[in-house]
């Protein structure tokens, strides 16, 4: 089966024994909005806020985000097929910042699975997708630890990344952002934190 991504450039690309290739790359707004457009308008990705948009709106969403330098969206491949949506950001350009003492070296993830394929789930599924993805924010972009500040109400994520080693952190609010080019509306949220000692030790 051809791969219809190999032309893409990752700006991480990884082999996993027993798992596959996976490749981090670039989210392109126009060629991957039907896919985004697919995850995120089912129930289960409800927390990501995105379930009433049409194909065309997921576009603009990513290609507003394209724009910015403190914000960067990502489509993760494995063997030639899309498995997750990866969002990073500078925590000081986020509302986040408002909630929590940033440090140096922090970087913000937002992590959207793919749906499970025709097998269901499979165990160390996610551990080692998230491994690889550690591996590109916390060494390739070479940052001290990663903060994530998934929907209270978003048990399974919370309860994933605990699982992954993420060290919880305090219960906080968001705050509702109002621009003329995103609207977010107020979250409670939990936030957790992941060291890259804990995860690449020495």
């Amino acid at each position: 089966m051809s791969d219809p991504y190999s032309s893409r450039t990752p700006v991480h690309e990884q082999v996993v024994g027993g798992f596959g290739t996976v490749r981090v790359l670039p989210l392109d707004p126009g060629a991957d909005a039907a896919v985004i457009h697919r995850w995120v308008g089912e129930e289960r990705a409800v927390f990501w806020g995105m379930t009433e948009l049409t194909e065309q709106q997921v576009a603009a969403v990513y290609a507003h985000m394209a724009a910015l330098d403190t914000h960067h969206a990502h489509l993760v491949v494995r063997d030639g097929e899309p498995v997750a949506l990866l969002q990073t950001y500078e925590p000081e350009a986020d509302r986040v910042s408002e909630c929590y003492d940033v440090r140096p070296g922090d970087i913000g993830v937002h992590l959207l699975l793919a749906p499970a394929g025709p097998g269901g789930a499979q165990p160390g599924w996610t551990a080692r997708l998230v491994a690889v993805i550690a591996a590109y924010v916390l060494l390739g972009l070479d940052r001290r630890r990663v903060v994530v500040d998934p929907d209270v109400r978003n048990e399974k994520a919370v309860a994933r990344f605990l699982g992954l080693g993420f060290a919880p952190g305090p219960v906080v609010v968001l705050p509702e952002i109002d621009l003329p080019d995103v609207y977010l509306p107020e979250k409670k949220a939990q936030l957790a934190f992941l060291d890259r000692e804990l995860m690449f030790p020495g």
